[in-house]
């Protein structure tokens, strides 16, 4: 009975050993990047002197970033400046405003408060009326677009 004894206390030691070392040996996923769109930003980091401010954070390499970008240039005017942020052009900006992924677009006021913005792929319409509403509130059907 006894080396019936010695020999389970054996195997259950092996299998305690066995996932201590299978749990220090799991790979963690890796770090995924955040779209976070900055809830602030500095109006001298932009040239632009309109009171709006639609910032378009995008790389060169993305072509989902391009076409942010040209629905975004349809909303320049006096009262709204467009920015392209290219990452190859502006790292140190991507890295001050800790922008991780692209497009991220940011709708800010001119005191440089994000008041809308969108992370990733969006409409025309729903870009067009997140500045509206920004700009003028109450005049979206969709108020809650880019929040």
């Amino acid at each position: 009975m006894a080396p019936v004894l010695a020999a389970l206390a054996v195997v259950a030691a092996a299998v305690v050993v066995g996932l201590v070392l299978r749990r220090r040996q799991a790979v963690q996923a890796p770090t995924q990047p955040t779209y976070a769109v900055p809830a602030q930003l500095d109006r001298g980091d932009f040239p632009a002197e309109a009171p709006w401010l639609v910032a378009v954070f995008s790389s060169g390499s993305c072509t989902t970033c391009a076409d942010v970008v040209r629905k975004a240039e349809v909303l320049r005017s006096k009262d709204v400046a467009v920015v392209d942020v290219e990452f190859g052009a502006a790292r140190a900006l991507h890295a001050k405003y800790d922008i991780q992924a692209v497009p991220i677009v940011a709708i800010a006021d001119a005191e440089g408060v994000v008041r809308a913005g969108f992370a990733g792929p969006v409409t025309a319409t729903d870009l067009w009326a997140a500045v509206a509403e920004a700009r003028q509130p109450g005049s979206s059907p969709e108020p809650e677009l880019g929040r």
